[in-house]
């Protein structure tokens, strides 16, 4: 494999690497199980995703990134060289490696993120703002003046923008994404059933019975879990509209952003969004019903992307042909891609 080019994307919740001519071909949990007693690395990925909430006191589940961003440098080393070394990329033709990172991330951020990646051996890295690289992995030909907005709604983080000419007219990221629907579920649940549960327990829930937008049938889902008071085992049936009211917050949130925005945007590009809608992408974009609450609230039409999980991943992929040629693509030497210091 001569060389081969790759773009990663560096998800709070997931890793995903595309190897350029292969597809996305990395698609784990950024979770890392260390043991604490002999400093030594247990599971990594879907292994380590298995013991979330399994563990004893001296094995320390660690998701090194947060919101988006790095925050166990040493883990998040650990986590890419695992998976580079799986791919047995040569040695002597090092890659040139795309990283989509959220908008409006500081140079700091940006800088840990750099190092992380040249830790693993590459010869060239340049940066893509999450937006544009959803938009690409979307389809859109960003290189048009033609406006067009995405919402990318991963674990972390919300990353809003539109995009024109290869490049960001406006735009923000907040942390109100899938790990917040999440909490909400576990504090929701707490709350009207004294009943304690975890995290995956809580992302079983949001994929079997959650939503934001009120279901056409009533569903149910039995989750158990520990008595808040009692400390004994004690199971739920929840339906799909107690988990409307717990989720309704947050996916609010969400809506008033998108509408924060839209009033920032030049009427011009307000004229091309509503033509083409609004496109959602990452994985909460699956939440059944938020693609019409969005679009009841804002009254834009919303489409969800196809395969919303590795959206940007996929975008950064397409990325990659900036990497030879820039002045060749769209208009002029337009390119939506910063090389790294």
């Amino acid at each position: 494999m001569l060389g081969s080019d790759m773009a990663v994307d560096l998800g709070t919740s997931t890793i995903k690497i595309y190897l350029d001519g292969k597809g996305v071909v990395v698609n784990e949990p950024a979770i890392v199980v260390h043991n604490t007693v002999n400093d030594e690395i247990v599971a990594i990925g879907h292994e380590a995703f298995a013991m979330l909430g399994k563990t004893s006191d001296k094995l320390e589940v660690i998701n090194p990134l947060s919101n988006g961003v790095i925050s166990d440098f040493g883990m998040a080393q650990v986590i890419l060289n695992h998976y580079l070394k799986q791919l047995n990329l040569n040695k002597v033709f090092m890659p040139r490696v795309v990283v989509s990172v959220p908008c409006g991330v500081t140079e700091v951020e940006k800088r840990a993120v750099v190092d992380a990646i040249n830790s693993c051996g590459v010869r060239k890295i340049s940066l893509l703002e999450e937006p544009i690289a959803a938009a690409l992995g979307a389809g859109v030909d960003i290189g048009t003046p033609r406006g067009c907005m995405v919402v990318d709604i991963g674990g972390g983080t919300t990353n809003i923008g539109v995009i024109s000419l290869c490049d960001i007219a406006v735009s923000t990221s907040m942390r109100i994404a899938g790990d917040t629907f999440d909490d909400s579920i576990i504090r929701y649940v707490r709350r009207k059933y004294n009943l304690v549960i975890g995290k995956r327990t809580a992302e079983e829930i949001k994929v079997a019975v959650g939503c934001a937008y009120p279901r056409k049938e009533l569903i149910r889902h039995c989750v158990k879990g520990r008595n808040a008071l009692t400390g004994l085992p004690q199971w739920a049936d929840l339906s799909c509209d107690e988990m409307l009211e717990a989720m309704i917050t947050p996916a609010m949130r969400i809506v008033r952003a998108i509408q924060s925005i839209l009033e920032q945007t030049p009427p011009e590009l307000i004229g091309d969004i509503y033509a083409d809608g609004i496109i959602l992408t990452g994985g909460s974009a699956e939440i059944y019903g938020l693609d019409v609450l969005i679009a009841k609230k804002t009254r834009v039409p919303v489409v969800v992307a196809e395969d919303p999980v590795t959206c940007v991943v996929r975008g950064a992929g397409k990325a990659i042909q900036f990497l030879d040629s820039p002045e060749d693509h769209g208009y002029g030497s337009l390119n939506p891609l910063t090389d790294a210091y």
